[in-house]
């Protein structure tokens, strides 16, 4: 499982040996080494630990860093790190003294999410909360969790106080070990239809490369160094604080933490975050392990979120959508081309059907007309919406209604009362504090009408899904829309998703709009089994397959049942093998049946290895459905397995793989 990408010279072994010499043996909440001026929190499995301190010998200001101890090696994954906010009336940056022994306390909880990599999660941390005061007295509480995949913290003002404070800036900073390696994603340049995290990712850039882009790199970003994996990301942002990514320049290896820019949403709000005390900041977030399958499987993003404010969450159904758009964009305009749609989810056994922008000025029926046909075939409709706003100025319809709370929450009740399950909104371009509030207000109305919210043209996941459990996806990824916009899509696109599941897709659904075979203008490069795929290697809480009827109808008979019974949120999650920008395989798991997806980002023929040791004891079988003889055709065969198995399965340059695997008869 390429071995070449782990090669690290003895020198380079020796040198970080030495850095992380002495600091292993601390208990959580512990001083560090016995200084009065360090203290560090373990996660429950003792492998991975956080240490705080004052900078050079006391100075006021802190600093951190995180050590990965796996398999008995002690590892520096992120070194000595600047931690500091910045208040309008005062900075929390030097000068800072501890004003009470550090408290120290368990995590440790299980929740459900509805949509997702696993929906039975284990939330279980140590949490160390560091008490200072600053020069001026101000109040300062640090928290850091540790897990056994990773590190998060955040700050935290604790005084009770109800006149409005302002966060001006961050110093918090991540510092990668000399010789990491990145795959990271430009920061968009503000403009009508950005920021909306659609920049390709870049593959194996060095760690501190500057961004070619003057707002810097978003979150997540992916390094490795030494055999160590590293993920940088935020989660548990509220409606109280602005959306975070990294500066463009990160000298020595050391990111920080930038706000929005100031051109976002055309320019409207502050790039700063106002609240009244006590005030809680998002997590920072540190993935990491000496496996990369600790990083994909991972769901440490969604642990930093509140419980659901639901309630009974029955009414979130994941499932697979038909969408007209992507084959013709008028199509959401024309009730007869929507009812041919609905026509397919129904036949393929797909939950749901997507009516896109300009829905409000269809000819030859209605919206409601169309949500009574559907309803009669057991297909839920989804409708689309602009968020509108003073935060954009794209004029498809319907608009405005989303930004205003009265029109919002009447559109609610009346989509309700249709038989309407969801809806999708779009065009945000702003990760300023009051569009980060308006999420929020758009998933709690939505909630109290049981529909489901897909967000488009938006921000990143930042684990809302646990919260808000009717949140069942977010675009906020370059997908298979750019087929029809991008002339470099088709060339771009290899790298690009051989990276995804290593980086955007880690940290909460993602709606690629995946599977089409047909070509749009610009065509494809990728074969019929890779776009077979990408279901599995995906994750979205609603699959949105957006090719054509006949796309799908033409299919061989193989491929087309294996789009009929494709889930969309999984019980389990298990990363098999890959590189990223090489290739992947993923196998995830619901109730019984496993699925695996591969795809090849190369442009070369491949084995692809499929460990199958994640079964239990028993007989399976296997259908298996790869490349055929060309790109645009598939081979397919039924197979005995079981979990001593190791199988490969031969890909074409570009191809790709899909298994489904139960025990006989089922």
């Amino acid at each position: 499982m390429h071995p070449e990408k782990f090669f690290v010279p003895l020198l380079q072994l020796l040198s970080l040996s030495l850095l992380v010499l002495g600091t292993a043996g601390c208990n959580k909440g512990e001083k560090e080494s016995g200084d009065a001026n360090q203290w560090s929190v373990s996660s429950p499995d003792q492998g991975v630990r956080a240490v705080v301190s004052f900078a050079e010998g006391g100075s006021g200001r802190l600093q951190y860093r995180v050590i990965l101890n796996k398999n008995g090696r002690e590892t520096e994954v992120i070194g000595a790190s600047p931690l500091g906010i910045i208040r309008q009336d005062q900075a929390f940056d030097s000068t800072l003294t501890l004003v009470e022994a550090p408290k120290t306390k368990t995590i440790d909880e299980k929740y459900t999410l509805s949509v997702g990599k696993r929906l039975e999660n284990r939330n279980h941390a140590n949490e160390m909360t560091l008490a200072f005061k600053s020069a001026n007295n101000g109040r300062l509480n640090l928290v850091f969790r540790a897990y056994d995949d990773g590190v998060a913290f955040r700050y935290v003002f604790p005084e009770d106080d109800k006149k409005p404070y302002t966060v001006a800036g961050e110093l918090t900073g991540f510092k990668l070990p000399e010789g990491s390696t990145g795959w990271l994603q430009p920061y968009d340049t503000a403009s009508v239809y950005t920021p909306a995290y659609e920049k390709y990712f870049l593959n194996d850039v060095k760690a501190g490369t500057p961004s070619p882009l003057a707002p810097g790199w978003c979150f997540p970003a992916l390094f490795t160094t030494d055999s160590s994996w590293v993920l940088l990301t935020e989660a548990g942002l509220q409606g109280n604080y602005f959306g975070a990514h990294l500066a463009p320049e990160a000298p020595g290896g050391l990111y920080t933490v930038r706000q929005p820019e100031a051109g976002e949403g055309l320019g409207t709000g502050s790039i700063n975050a106002t609240s009244t005390l006590p005030w809680e900041m998002p997590w920072r977030v540190i993935i990491t392990g000496n496996r990369l399958a600790t990083v994909v499987e991972s769901n440490l993003v969604h642990h930093l979120n509140p419980p659901s404010q639901i309630g009974d969450a029955a009414w979130v159904k994941p499932g697979r959508a038909s969408w007209s758009w992507w084959s013709d964009n008028a199509s959401s305009k024309d009730f007869n081309k929507l009812k041919s749609f609905v026509d397919l989810a129904a036949d393929m056994g797909w939950e749901y059907s997507l009516v896109d922008a300009n829905w409000n000025i269809m000819t030859g029926g209605t919206l409601e007309q169309l949500a009574k046909y559907a309803n009669g075939k057991g297909v839920g409709l989804l409708a689309w919406y602009n968020s509108g706003g003073p935060h954009n100025k794209v004029t498809e319809q319907p608009r405005d209604i989303m930004f205003d709370p009265q029109r919002r929450k009447a559109e609610m009740q009346k989509l309700q009362r249709m038989g309407v399950k969801g809806i999708k909104v779009d065009f945000f371009q702003s990760d300023k504090q009051p569009v980060i509030g308006e999420y929020f207000n758009i998933l709690k109305d939505a909630a109290d009408h049981q529909i489901m919210v897909n967000f488009h043209g938006c921000t990143i996941p930042r684990g809302w899904s646990r919260t808000w459990p009717n949140l069942v996806s977010m675009e906020s990824v370059r997908g298979a829309e750019c087929y029809i916009f991008a002339s470099d899509y088709p060339e771009g696109t290899l790298l690009h998703n051989a990276i995804l599941p290593f980086t955007r897709n880690v940290i909460g659904p993602m709606d690629y709009t995946p599977t089409t075979f047909s070509d749009q203008k610009y065509p494809h490069l990728t074969t019929y089994a890779y776009e077979l795929a990408l279901p599995v290697v995906f994750e979205s809480g609603i699959t949105h397959l957006a090719d054509r009827v006949s796309a799908y109808q033409s299919l061989p008979a193989e491929p087309k049942q294996f789009l009929k019974n494709v889930p969309a949120a999984w019980d389990e999650t298990r990363f098999l093998s890959g590189y990223p920008g090489d290739d992947v395989v993923l196998a995830r798991r619901r109730g019984d049946v496993w699925y695996v997806g591969g795809i090849n980002g190369e442009k070369k023929a491949k084995s692809l290895s499929v460990d199958l040791s994640f079964l239990k004891d028993g007989d399976y079988q296997a259908t298996v459905i790869t490349d055929g003889k060309d790109a645009k055709s598939f081979a397919s065969g039924t197979r005995s397995v079981a979990r001593t198995a190791k199988e490969t399965v031969q890909v074409l340059p570009l191809g790709g793989f899909v298994m489904r695997i139960a025990a006989k008869g089922v």
